[in-house]
């Protein structure tokens, strides 16, 4: 992704400096690794040589040995990325001086499936937000891929093609920044009348929208005003996607070379694609569709750079593919492959202390500094910047794998117009179900198939293959996102992740054994943390449960107070969570706050998602089938954002989901209680060898202030179901019992 920067007089495109906090984080792993060590040891030491006979104790250290294995297996990955970050800056200001008709052609691609639970209102608004990019139009084109098949997306995207012709000239004779019209008339008032009118237009369309997806397809027709929408509309009933196979619709809804705004300009291409699809195909999910559009776009416009994003992820700074030409425009150094440039995930809507972690701060903000100090961060999905390049195999010409036909080259140039009927029959045929039987397609080209998280995935194998990325950081956002307010939405789409995340890392091509031996022990281990994530339900999970049950049994599982031992897992636990702490709040400039409830989500999931993630991957690689692929709903609940609002978990349904973390809730406050009591009738000294496990007891309580309230404070509709309450006093009684039996051994 780079070509020749000019003469040594051209002013630098970027910089990169090393974060400070590198050598601190070297030193403290020094020490830290040791007292790890040490934890190991004595776990050994216990199981193979003071063991005594009785069973309770040799299971219980059993256990608390496997926890910690993997709490130091986690904590060794996660020092990888604390060797070496690094923070980019890009000088935008710098470029114009190479002029814009140097600059690469541009597609952009979005994929949406069900205009139920991803509103095609939000859809098209970060469509528009892309087409107004300060770019030039004629090497800019957007590319719609409708998973869903829906008339419902296709006549959204009708209108809005009429009303960009209004509000793409608006955006730039007025240097609208936010290009979201949902977004910039929300967070905007203007009295002049240019921005009346247009807002009257976008609230007009917006209105026709939500009507038409009310009342569903039936009521479109009263909207198409010419014979050209009847046309189009006529080719998609006549698909008819109700049944088994469908083929494939692709409309050019805005063409650069005919189609102009209302100023007299050009307008980029806006393209809808709907793929072929058919009962007995596999459609690979998201990384099918974007395969898709890959292909298609090669045969169409083929342009050297693409941009993926979500549905929901609109753009936030015009001027975003700027920083990437940043890079683009400057040469790599010491023969470095760059082959795609990531922004970092941010969200709106977010409030005001993240009570569900949702801005992903370690995953897409904080952890991709440290990947960018060694070959680069992981494809995340949405925000990113591809060179079409690094889709067909690696970045020598000996590794490259050529595509079936010609089209589909990566540096062809496209100079047909994408309305003449050849392209479009090939387009079509590129759309199609079967393509890709028997070719590269997935497996050495392409998007990767192989995982329900084909964002990580991918990365992963462009990576193997000897590319290199970038982690761009610009200080205004680039993209803003819709996250998740309802808890059940929140630990279900983690749970998918959680599945996605299993079938990398248990895969043949795991970053563990594959990952380092192509990427080298940093990044391999980089690549462990991202993708052996749902492992941490099993130190979560234990440390939840066994040492409460121990201390509702009187048996201690920790060292005395005056046991040396006893320092030693007061610094293991208290260095951990300062560090996180610090680095989270420093490097991410958040809140305390924020950070408390960001490690009580990772509790959360270790008990619910990442638990129930491994279920379900358990029982697909058995062959047993689960409830498989879901979206996650982008329909906002006006009641339930009310008291997101106000920091309240959203519960509302019964799910079993809801259970292991209930039920730790429960164990924890009744040991906590039953600890104190302790402390209150025979004093510190006669619970000498139990006070660690009180302290984590009294810290589990603390973490489950808000499912107490949900159980027994609250009445509104997002409070935990009674049957889900009354099943986690059930299993926690059985539990104990269980418990009291083992222990007496």
């Amino acid at each position: 992704m780079a070509v020749s920067a000019g003469d040594s007089t051209t002013p630098p495109f970027h910089e990169l400096k090393q974060l400070p906090h590198a050598v601190y984080n070297r030193l403290f792993a020094a020490v830290y690794a040791s007292a790890v060590v040490a934890l190991l040891h004595r776990h050994v030491t216990s199981l193979v040589v003071l063991s005594p006979s009785y069973f309770s104790f040799s299971t219980t250290t059993l256990l608390l040995l496997a926890a910690d294995l993997v709490l130091a297996f986690k904590w060794v990955t996660a020092q990888a990325l604390r060797m070496r970050p690094v923070r980019r800056r890009e000088f935008p200001a710098n470029l114009p001086a190479r002029g814009r008709s140097d600059f690469p052609a541009l597609d952009v691609f979005i994929c949406t499936a069900d205009p139920y639970k991803e509103p095609p209102v939000g859809v098209v608004n970060t469509a528009l937000s892309v087409l107004a990019y300060d770019y030039p139009p004629e090497k800019l084109s957007v590319y719609v891929s409708d998973d869903g098949g829906s008339a419902l997306t296709l006549f959204a995207f009708l209108e809005a093609a009429k009303f960009a012709a209004h509000w793409l000239p608006f955006c730039k004779q007025n240097d609208v920044v936010e290009r979201s019209p949902e977004v910039y008339f929300t967070t905007n008032i203007s009295a002049s009348a240019e921005t009346k009118k247009i807002q009257k237009m976008y609230e007009e369309l917006k209105e026709k929208i939500e009507r038409v997806v009310e009342r569903g397809t039936i009521s479109i027709n009263e909207y198409l005003v010419n014979d050209t929408e009847r046309r189009i509309f006529s080719e998609w009933s006549s698909a008819d996607f109700s049944t088994h196979h469908h083929p494939s619709v692709l409309q050019i809804l805005l063409d650069n070379k005919k189609s102009k705004d209302n100023s007299g300009n050009s307008l980029p291409n806006l393209i809808y694609v709907a793929r072929e699809k058919s009962k007995t195909t596999h459609h690979r999910f998201k990384a099918g569709a974007l395969n898709v559009l890959l292909r298609v776009s090669a045969v169409m416009t083929n342009a050297p750079l693409v941009l993926t994003l979500d549905c929901d992820m609109f753009s936030t700074n015009p001027r975003t593919p700027l920083h990437v030409l940043c890079y683009y425009f400057s040469p790599p150094a010491a023969g470095r492959k760059y082959g795609f440039v990531q922004f970092p995930q941010r969200f709106r809507g977010v409030n005001k202390h993240d009570i569900y972690a949702g801005d992903l701060h370690h995953y897409t903000m904080n952890m991709p500094f440290g990947f960018d100090g060694l070959l680069g961060p992981p494809f995340i999905g949405t925000g990113t910047f591809f060179s079409r390049r690094v889709f067909f195999g690696g970045p020598s010409e000996s590794q490259f794998v050529a595509p079936e036909i010609p089209e589909l080259f990566p540096d062809r140039a496209a100079d047909r117009p994408i309305n003449d009927p050849g392209v479009l029959d090939l387009a079509h045929r590129m759309a199609g179900c079967n393509y890709e039987a028997q070719t590269n397609w997935g497996s050495k080209m392409g998007f990767r198939y192989g995982s329900m998280v084909e964002d990580l995935y991918t990365g992963f194998h462009l990576h193997c293959e000897g590319w290199r990325s970038i982690f761009c950081y610009p200080e205004q956002p680039s993209f803003l996102g819709d996250s998740p307010i309802s808890f059940a939405d929140v630990l279900i789409q983690q749970s998918r992740w959680s599945v996605g995340a299993f079938e990398l890392s248990m895969s043949k091509k795991s970053p563990l054994f594959m990952g380092i031996r192509k990427l080298g022990w940093l990044m391999g281990l980089g690549y462990c943390h991202f993708s052996f994530w749902p492992i941490w339900s099993l130190p979560i999970t234990t440390y939840a449960f066994l040492p409460q049950l121990a201390l509702l049994n009187g048996v201690s599982v920790f060292p005395k107070v005056s046991d040396p031992w006893f320092l030693l897992y007061t610094f293991l636990f208290l260095g951990s969570y300062l560090q996180d702490m610090l680095e989270f709040t420093t490097v991410s400039n958040s809140t305390f706050r924020r950070w408390w409830n960001e490690q009580r989500i990772w509790t959360v999931r270790g008990l619910s998602c990442f638990l129930f993630g491994g279920f379900d991957f358990v029982l697909k690689s058995l062959g047993v089938s689960t409830k498989g692929f879901s979206l996650t709903s982008k329909v906002v609940d006006e009641e339930q954002r009310q008291r997101y609002e106000k920091g309240m978990f959203e519960f509302g349904v019964s799910s079993p989901i809801f259970l292991p973390m209930a039920m730790a809730a429960l164990i924890n406050l009744v040991s906590f209680g039953f600890g104190l009591g302790r402390v209150l009738t025979g004093g510190w000294w006669n619970v000498e060898g139990l006070v660690l496990q009180i302290v984590l007891s009294g810290f589990g309580v603390l973490n489950s202030v808000p499912i107490y309230e949900a159980m027994v404070v609250r009445r509104d509709p997002g409070k935990f179901p009674a049957r889900g309450s009354f099943a986690a006093v059930v299993v926690s009684v059985v539990l104990c019992s269980l418990a009291s039996v083992m222990f007496s051994f």
